[in-house]
């Protein structure tokens, strides 16, 4: 399934892409919520919206047209792991992580796909990093690497929008501060049920800036593997149906590159993922 969610006059509705089309589940039946967290809470509701979305009364809206949300746009907890790609560590002049490296955002960063990126006044250094999204599907604490994969959802293409003055410069390094300005955690344009990723860990990523290819990896090069981030952040904190976990970027980084690039305002984004899609989002200043 590829679920998602419509910015409608009506507010959030939860939606199933069906070919070249999303099903409007809020509004075929009001039984289903407009939030996906909470048909992702309910199996069994979730198993009937699949089935409500092949029905010839479904409401359908054209992708073409389509305003998105987030696909999770309420998530309780928005956790990231730095670092997770041997490569970028190297060229952050970072040591490899033995454990995840966790900071978080929160869910005023999050827009969808054809929203904008409001590039801050009060920051001159805006960045780009291409990102996979774990969706959580299962409530667990102290999960085991065994037991991770039944906690998770489906993934989603994210962007780490960071703004390096502000994570790297300031006293202490403030990472939270430097990833969670508003509009900083772009993700969509959906999530895919796992059932439909063959091996999440081979899942090449690009990141394209004005068409210019930045980002070319692929999710074989992670540090730490999904099961395993999972695990970890449970033995933090309780992970809930909805919770999102970006993954890391790969090499390429603006910051790393001689001379370094920026995003500023008028700029295009492009993040693709194999088999998830493409999350496309323009630049504007505040």
């Amino acid at each position: 399934m590829r679920l998602a969610t419509l910015n409608t006059p009506q507010g959030p509705h939860a939606a199933i892409q069906v070919g070249d089309s999303y099903v409007d589940l809020t509004a075929t039946d009001s039984k289903f919520p407009a939030s996906v967290r909470e048909l992702l809470s309910k199996p069994a509701l979730l198993a009937e919206a699949a089935e409500a979305a092949k029905s010839p009364k479904a409401v359908k809206v054209p992708v073409a047209g389509a305003k998105l949300h987030a696909p999770i746009h309420d998530p309780q907890k928005i956790v990231c792991v730095g670092l997770n790609y041997r490569d970028h560590a190297i060229e952050s002049k970072m040591a490899i992580p033995k454990e995840p490296v966790l900071f978080s955002k929160f869910p005023s960063a999050l827009i969808g796909s054809g929203e904008a990126i409001v590039a801050p006044k009060v920051s001159t250094r805006v960045d780009y990093e291409a990102e996979l999204v774990i969706v959580i599907g299962k409530k667990g604490r102290k999960i085991s690497e065994a037991d991770a994969t039944d906690h998770v959802a489906g993934y989603a293409v994210g962007h780490d929008v960071s703004a390096r003055d502000w994570q790297l410069e300031k006293d202490g390094k403030q990472w939270m501060a430097g990833k969670t300005f508003d509009t900083f955690a772009p993700i969509g344009p959906v999530m895919v049920t796992k059932d439909e990723v063959a091996d999440v860990h081979n899942l090449g990523i690009r990141l394209r800036l004005n068409g210019k290819t930045m980002q070319n990896s692929n999710t074989k090069e992670f540090i730490f593997t999904v099961p395993q981030m999972v695990s970890y952040i449970s033995q933090i904190i309780t992970l809930e149906p909805g919770d999102l976990i970006f993954t890391g970027t790969p090499p390429g980084i603006g910051h790393a590159l001689s001379p370094q690039v920026y995003m500023k305002a008028g700029d295009t984004v492009e993040v693709e993922i194999d088999g998830l899609g493409t999350l496309t989002n323009t630049v504007i200043s505040d």
